[in-house]
């Protein structure tokens, strides 16, 4: 299992990239923002 930290890299790493002007494929943009949205659901349950 991963620590929070390498998680938490990793999201904010995927939110640049979903911020960034090279991603306008909306397919691969919704690919990371389900990526992204299950990652925060981690964060949270790992909080709970």
């Amino acid at each position: 299992m991963r620590d929070e930290s390498e998680i938490r890299e990793q999201y904010e790493f995927l939110q640049e990239q979903l911020d960034s002007e090279e991603m306008n494929h909306e397919s691969v943009r919704e690919m990371f923002t389900y990526y992204k949205r299950a990652l925060g659901w981690v964060l949270e349950e790992e909080h709970i």
